[in-house]
């Protein structure tokens, strides 16, 4: 009877000794997640790589490719004949793989003045939604621009004179479920400017945003900025651009209203010389589509 008592005793010692200390190891777990909650990064700040003309933070996914139609009929004001602008038209192909999840490359060939580009692109920071400790996304782009068109009158145009450069910084918040903007600082180069009083070196400021209207359309705008006396020898304007967003499966479809009838950063920043007022608009739009390439084991 004695030893039944004792090793009830024993029992009943060792039976709370364990449950203290499961307890604390809970406890212990506990503290540790809320000391060091995990990081969620916001996705989907903006659908596509591009808000209408300008490049978003969005880059594919690691082992992804996707290819970008973009297209743009002639101006609406060039009348009738012309059926405002349908019977001329630039077209754009380009193909953006993801080598990682924060690097992105990609190239273009676009039917004004015959013109290839290819740019690199590196996500930097990304926005969390959790915490608060980074309120925003930031990538660098740096692209490279050179046109093949032939000018009977310029037989001076070699391959060096033909390129141009830029560098841009992507800075993008997601406000909310619905809403979103983007601000990109830029610098052009060009190695050839048409007089010694342009600027082979020219900055300017972009701005652009989303507003999502249900859940498979947004509203996009887009604002480029030419800072003044830079571009001096040809008429230029700052460009506007708008765009519809439609989300179709692995399609996003986007018809597009511009001033730009281009769509490479040296280009439409500082070679549009149409405005609104005057009705040089050019109707188009921009199709994406996304390939994953990556194989699963």
């Amino acid at each position: 009877m004695k030893t039944r008592k004792i090793y009830f005793v024993f029992t009943c010692l060792l039976y709370g000794l364990q449950t203290e200390a499961q307890d604390q190891l809970l406890q212990s777990l506990k503290d540790s997640l809320a000391a060091a909650p995990r990081t969620e990064y916001v996705t989907g700040t903006f659908k596509a790589l591009y808000i209408v003309n300008m490049k978003t933070i969005e880059a594919p996914a690691a082992g992804a490719l996707n290819v970008e139609i973009q297209h743009r009929f002639g101006a609406l004001n060039s009348g009738s004949y012309e059926l405002f602008g349908l019977d001329n038209a630039t077209l754009r192909l380009g193909l953006d793989y993801g080598i990682s999840d924060r690097l992105s490359v990609g190239i273009g060939r676009s039917s004004f003045q015959k013109t290839f580009d290819g740019y690199l692109k590196y996500k930097l920071l990304r926005q969390s939604d959790n915490n608060g400790r980074m309120p925003l996304s930031v990538s660098i782009l740096s692209s490279m621009s050179y046109y093949t068109q032939h000018f009977p009158d310029k037989t001076y145009l070699n391959s060096t004179y033909r390129l141009a450069y830029t560098t841009q910084v992507l800075m993008a918040r997601k406000f909310s479920r619905l809403f979103s903007m983007e601000l990109t600082p830029t610098l052009i180069h060009y190695n050839l400017v048409p007089t010694s009083a342009d600027q082979n070196n020219v900055l300017a400021l972009a701005g652009g945003a989303r507003m999502k209207i249900s859940r498979r359309m947004s509203i996009n705008v887009e604002y480029d900025y030419l800072f003044p006396n830079q571009v001096v020898s040809t008429p230029v304007n700052n460009s506007l651009s708008l765009g519809w967003d439609i989300e179709t499966g692995g399609h996003v479809f986007q018809l597009v209203f511009s001033n730009s009838q281009s769509m490479t950063e040296t280009q439409y920043i500082t070679q549009t010389p149409g405005t609104w007022s005057h009705g040089d608009i050019y109707f188009g739009f921009n199709i994406s589509r996304n390939f994953n390439l990556k194989v699963h084991k």
